[in-house]
């Protein structure tokens, strides 16, 4: 990601040093913002709007009420509240299933990294680095993240906001003096909470990624964002974005100084001990081991050279990580890391903003989930009553899935390289077990087919069960681009 250097803008909400080591800072600094006040009349600046399309996004309907309002000083869940997993999961049969993805290269590669009860009790690699020179995946090997990568442009947000250096209801405008939508007004309203929870306002999905897979820098796409049409209000509607969430990291720019990736490597990596983890496209290729992207080819799979391209979104699908660095994100994320993530930073972070009804279609989202909302740079589901933090990613030859489910001190992250969509079944049959949810096939394999049989005693599942089960598993890291190929974010 190109970042915009920029004059330095002033920090309106620095707390004194003092301050910002004192508890208290959290009460004026962790809260969610409140909704923008109602646009006045349209003003006549760059990019002018029809009063018929004013009036349109004007009149967008009231803004999604979250059922779980962030609260600066709510707390972890008391272990009394933590519930083990369900009898009978059994972490070697995921890991076989895992191994058993690569077999025959149904996939080259693959990794996993399961954690619960505090505890990190699988990450490993299965297959190859690559088919063209093939490299046992391990632990350590690293992928890209893609859209997974938008947790950590959040967390690094939240850890300024508890720093006193930024607040979520901070304006992008007041550190971007370029950012401009085609609304002087709406640019003014649009805040870093509104960026992270793709509530900026904007009409077009993924709007300008085609520029983006074109070769077009950021800086140079961010700035057409001045001529892309409003569906609503900034904060009170929802459209997915790759270029406009990336503001973000001019954002953290702006406030402190430093670059994105050096504030993320300093404040998450390192403390955390993902060791293995970096931001863009020289990180992932001067890693010792890394595993190429792959995509079909008449002979099978053909490995690729990483394309920069979507490394430019830093914010947005920068980052690279291990199974090994996945599950001390995991753990982090549950709370077993107050040191670096407090327990109230978390619960704003993983507190739903807006619903996503339409995340819940067909696959094992439209049987296993009730309700989808999207929090700051993660989504939460109702995965059968139970709450699932989540988020899911693709580019060009990886993609990747993260689950946690905080009531049970669980979570799972799964990493491939390849386009195939087949490991995606691999994550609801995990957390199926893991919550003791009546079994669905949701993995098409002799050795899913297996488990299913072992969990249902023998006996086959109901036919509605069955048809539920096949559904198309691509749609489960929905690449997110206008174009057919698969990208750095879901829809």
């Amino acid at each position: 990601m190109q970042e915009h250097s920029g004059q330095r803008r002033a920090r309106p909400w620095r707390l004194s040093s003092l301050a910002m080591l004192l508890p208290l800072a959290l009460s004026s600094t962790a809260q969610t913002p409140t909704l923008p006040a109602p646009l006045p009349a349209v003003g006549g600046t760059t990019g002018q709007v029809s009063s018929a399309a004013a009036q349109r996004w004007r009149a967008a309907p009231a803004p999604y009420q979250s059922p779980t309002k962030p609260l600066p000083y709510r707390t972890a869940l008391n272990p009394a509240q933590v519930r083990p997993v369900a009898p009978g999961f059994d972490v070697a049969a995921f890991e076989a299933l895992a191994n058993d993805l690569t077999v025959g290269q149904r996939v080259p590669g693959l990794a996993m990294a399961i954690v619960q009860d505090g505890r990190v009790i699988s990450a490993r690699g299965y297959g190859v680095t690559d088919v063209r020179n093939p490299q046992p995946i391990n632990a350590h090997t690293v992928f890209r993240l893609a859209s997974l990568s938008k947790a950590f442009a959040g967390t690094i947000t939240g850890l300024l906001v508890n720093d006193g250096v930024l607040r979520w209801d901070s304006k992008v405008a007041d550190y971007v003096p370029s950012f401009q939508l085609i609304d002087p007004v709406a640019t003014g309203q649009v805040t870093v909470a509104d960026v992270l929870s793709h509530r900026t306002g904007l009409r077009w999905h993924n709007a300008f990624d085609r520029d983006i897979e074109a070769n077009a820098d950021y800086y140079s796409v961010s700035q057409k964002l001045a001529t892309a049409p409003l569906g609503c209000k900034p904060g009170q509607c929802y459209e997915y974005q790759n270029v406009a969430f990336s503001l973000v990291g001019d954002v953290v720019f702006a406030a402190t100084g430093s670059f994105y990736d050096q504030a993320v490597d300093r404040r998450i990596f390192k403390p955390l001990g993902m060791n293995d983890a970096s931001i863009g496209l020289a990180g992932i290729e001067h890693s010792p081991s890394w595993a190429r992207p792959h995509v079909r080819a008449r002979s099978g799979w053909a490995s690729l050279q990483p394309k920069p391209t979507y490394y430019r979104l830093a914010p947005a699908a920068g980052v690279n990580a291990s199974a090994s660095d996945m599950a001390q994100w995991l753990l982090a994320h549950l709370g077993h890391r107050p040191d670096v993530l407090p327990a109230p930073l978390l619960a704003t972070l993983h507190a739903p903003l807006i619903s996503t009804p339409g995340e819940m279609r067909a696959g094992w989202r439209g049987a296993r989930v009730d309700s989808a909302s999207y929090a700051l740079a993660w989504r939460v589901l109702d995965y059968s009553g139970q709450q699932v933090v989540f988020h899911a990613g693709a580019v060009e030859g990886y993609r990747g899935l993260v689950a946690m489910v905080p009531g049970r001190d669980f979570g799972v992250a799964i990493l491939w390289n390849s386009t195939s969509p087949l490991p995606s079944g691999l994550l609801p049959t995990v957390l199926d077990t893991a919550l003791g949810l009546p079994p669905q096939q949701w993995l098409h394999t002799e050795l899913g087919k297996q488990l299913l049989l072992a969990q249902t005693n023998g006996h086959p599942l109901p036919q509605t069960l069955q048809m539920a089960g096949n559904d198309d598993a691509a749609a489960d890291d929905e690449p997110g681009a206008s174009s057919g190929e698969a990208v750095a974010a879901p829809h």
